[in-house]
């Protein structure tokens, strides 16, 4: 049976980079602290615990799923932009798109009880029509222990160049068993899928995804995280959100305000108060347009 390779949060992104290119998914560990794990339960636990069960077999009939952290967690924040998860992300997809955005947040919860997940590739959130690029990179940070009794993540090594109807062997199949405060790291392209939870307690992870910028966020973050919230946060922060362009005169809008009192073409940075000039696009961003 495979195995997943497993370093250190502050390994070089070049030896990160070179395992998920060729396995789709490492283990990442010392990510967080105790005192960072119990932050986060505790900022989470009140909404996780008002979250209903899934609805069908894919979402989990006793699997919660619990959005809009950035908005409701300020320990989640720090997730979002840990300098070692986006360097490698950065590196990652930079080949595809000029920026990178946030997709999704979620508090993946599995109770005792919750079956195996239909092995699956998140890419084909956007369908199959993407072919010959990689759309994102993915997080799971474990805020519980991951095992193999408990439903630690099913995981393909070596998957992401498999057809997309190409199905695994059981022997092909490996978990993500890590402890708390460690985090998996993943492609789009690899196939996996939740475990079984076989334990008698909740298995519980905060999945964290970043995609090419000039692609449809899972979740939709304008909505999870409008503009009166957003615009508290860094620029670092609020670019991930996707309130900036998205590539050269992609995101730009008017604001929908009476005649002479805004700006015609702006980009999202207005919307929380980082830009007052009506332009779709930097001289720099154009340039890399035109470039690539």
């Amino acid at each position: 049976m495979p195995e997943l390779q497993s370093r250190t949060i502050d390994t070089p992104t070049t030896e990160i980079l070179e395992i998920i290119r060729r396995d789709g998914a490492v283990i990442l560990t010392g990510a967080l602290t105790e005192p960072a794990l119990a932050e986060l339960r505790d900022e989470l636990t009140p909404y996780m615990e008002a979250t209903g069960p899934g609805r069908d077999d894919f979402a989990g009939r006793s699997t919660t799923r619990t959005g809009a952290l950035v908005a409701r967690s300020p320990a989640t924040r720090e997730l979002v932009t840990h300098p070692a998860v986006l360097a490698a992300t950065q590196a990652f997809l930079e080949p595809y798109c000029l920026r990178i955005q946030l997709h999704l947040t979620q508090i993946i919860r599995l109770k005792p009880g919750q079956g195996k997940q239909m092995i699956h590739r998140d890419r084909w959130a956007w369908g199959k029509y993407l072919q010959g690029i990689e759309p994102q990179l993915n997080t799971i940070w474990a805020l519980t222990d991951f095992t193999a009794e408990n439903g630690a993540t099913q995981v393909v090594p070596g998957s992401v160049d498999w057809p997309d109807d190409r199905r695994p062997e059981p022997a092909e199949i490996c978990q993500a068993v890590m402890p708390a405060g460690s985090l998996l790291l993943y492609t789009g392209s690899v196939f996996h899928g939740g475990g079984e939870n076989r334990s008698a307690a909740d298995r519980i992870g905060i999945n964290i995804t970043y995609s090419l910028a000039w692609l449809r966020q899972e979740e939709n973050q304008y909505l999870s995280c409008p503009p009166e919230i957003a615009k508290d946060f860094s620029p670092a922060l609020t670019d991930l959100l996707g309130y900036t362009i998205g590539s050269y005169a992609l995101g730009y809008y008017t604001p929908p305000l009476p005649p002479g009192e805004g700006p015609e073409c702006v980009g999202p940075e207005w919307a929380v108060g980082r830009q007052k000039a009506g332009v779709l696009g930097d001289e720099e961003m154009l340039r890399a347009v035109k470039e690539s």
